[in-house]
């Protein structure tokens, strides 16, 4: 079955108000999840902004159907150890439902502002590298383990309790390179996270993605694909033109979309041609935090010809 959830930019306005409100129309409305991304701020100008995983232990009590997780926590953020073992916590809170999203971090901005070290892109790519090492070894043995990686280690470390989930929180790695990435996607992660781009580039990154895994001895139905990509939703075309003229983005082709932009009709079309090129998870980045009408339209308008 098609998964369809929505995407929220933490350091893009969200306040507890905010959070509050959609996670309850994602569960009243039938999303399968809701997302957010892990940053202090992405300013200038900076905005309002909740803590990532106190909003997600959040999530884990107030709600009881939708998954939700990180897209995604940078490495640079939090020791890998300690991630791991608030991302197990929350994961049994929720009753299974919390996905790890990691990633190497980009912004710098950032990091300069809140006194996080940013490193250059090969050592952060090492750093995320270490961290996957650290995460799958503690989520997944039963016995303590030790690692010595270049940036982060483990000596005889267990995590304890063990996860009530077996394995614990699924982890999500996403992006879209060719060569750094999904060779960590085939190594380390439950689901791959494509991000805004054609539905033709999807295909070909799964191809890539099936070999992967076959190299590491693994199935290609071990890792869900999914897609982070923006919504310009409007109930009339109207509406969908006057969204348009704020943001107009990239362009693209009814053939081979990269974002989804129109009224329920035309997003269902476009959604089609990613789940023709493979995609089972859609994580729809809203940015529109007041908008709870038409994430109730949304819901009403396109659910339905995915979550059968």
């Amino acid at each position: 079955m098609t998964q369809i959830g929505l995407m929220l930019e933490g350091q893009a306005g969200l306040t507890w108000a905010h959070w509050q409100a959609i996670l309850k129309a994602a569960e009243d409305f039938g999303f399968q999840c809701v997302f957010r991304s892990d940053h202090f701020t992405i300013g200038p100008p900076d905005e309002e902004s909740l803590e990532t995983w106190v909003s997600l232990t959040y999530a884990a009590s107030h709600t009881k159907r939708i998954e939700f997780g990180t897209c995604v926590s940078p490495v640079t953020f939090r020791n890998p150890a300690l991630l791991t073992r608030m991302a197990a916590s929350v994961d049994d809170l929720s009753g299974g439902r919390c996905v790890l999203g990691i990633g190497a971090g980009w912004h710098e901005r950032e990091h300069r502002q809140f006194g996080v070290p940013f490193y250059d892109k090969a050592t952060r790519h090492e750093m995320l590298e270490d961290a996957l090492e650290v995460t799958t070894k503690l989520l997944k043995s039963d016995t303590p383990v030790s690692y010595n990686g270049k940036h982060f280690s483990l000596d005889e470390a267990i995590l304890l309790p063990r996860p009530q989930r077996p394995g614990g929180p699924r982890v999500l790695i996403g992006g879209n390179g060719p060569k750094k990435t999904l060779p960590l996607v085939a190594r380390f992660a439950d689901e791959w996270n494509a991000v805004g781009i054609a539905a033709s580039e999807v295909k070909q990154r799964e191809a890539l993605l099936d070999n992967l895994l076959t190299e590491q001895g693994r199935k290609p139905g071990d890792v869900k694909r999914s897609l982070m990509t923006r919504i310009l939703y409007g109930k009339t075309d109207a509406a969908v033109q006057a969204k348009l003229a704020k943001e107009p983005g990239k362009p693209q082709t009814d053939a081979d979309p990269i974002r989804f932009v129109g009224t329920g009709s035309q997003i269902v079309d476009q959604i089609g041609k990613f789940v023709d090129a493979g995609v089972e998870r859609f994580l729809l980045q809203w940015l529109e935090l007041d908008d709870l009408d038409d994430i109730e339209s949304l819901a009403k308008e396109v659910l339905p010809h995915f979550h059968k």
